[in-house]
């Protein structure tokens, strides 16, 4: 798919997809922000996911082109079906709530097992991209900075904001990756 679509078609696909797993990250920081955090450390708290937003994809990727070598013609299936769980995922959590809230993100081990949880969907969006050899340093700048801006916005709006807001922005991100994963498994 990507080597016959056009430059700015895939980059708008990477964006759209960082911009869904940032605002995963969003609805999470909203939740930590509204508990009370310095500013010091929402800046600290989103360097970190931003970090993990960058490695988790480069090991999806990764794994991604392991796998498209693989399953051979079956690739654009997988990594639409693989896309429609994540994204169904997501928005099952998003009305469910999660247990990200309750980690304590003050302590160093906690921040890292918090952005941990923020960016493992971006692992699996990872493995989706590398199947179609995206543009590595595109996709993993746009992630990186989407998921850091996204936390750092999330954790300083959070005492502005009621949950529902957080809730509602996973369920968004959640569905831009239902709608991408169910357009893979269209046949062209």
């Amino acid at each position: 798919m990507w080597e016959t679509a056009a430059p700015l078609g895939q980059w708008i696909t990477i964006l759209a997809m960082a911009l869904a797993l940032g605002s995963d990250a969003f609805s999470l920081c909203l939740g930590i922000g509204m508990r009370g955090v310095r500013r010091m450390d929402a800046f600290r708290i989103s360097v970190v996911i931003a970090l993990f937003h960058v490695l988790m994809p480069l090991m999806g990727v990764i794994t991604g082109i392991y796998m498209s070598i693989v399953l051979g013609k079956v690739t654009a299936m997988a990594a639409g079906a693989l896309l429609v769980m994540l994204g169904g995922h997501m928005i099952y959590s998003s009305f469910k709530g999660g247990a990200s809230h309750f980690i304590d993100t003050a302590s160093f081990w906690g921040t890292i097992l918090f952005a941990l949880s923020v960016s493992v969907d971006s692992f699996s969006v990872g493995v989706t991209l590398g199947m179609f050899r995206s543009d590595l340093l595109i996709t993993l700048v746009a992630f990186g900075l989407f998921g850091g801006a996204m936390s750092i916005l999330g954790l300083l709006l959070g005492h502005h904001a009621g949950q529902r807001l957080g809730e509602y922005g996973e369920a968004v991100g959640g569905a831009v990756l239902l709608v991408f994963g169910i357009l893979f498994l269209i046949p062209s």
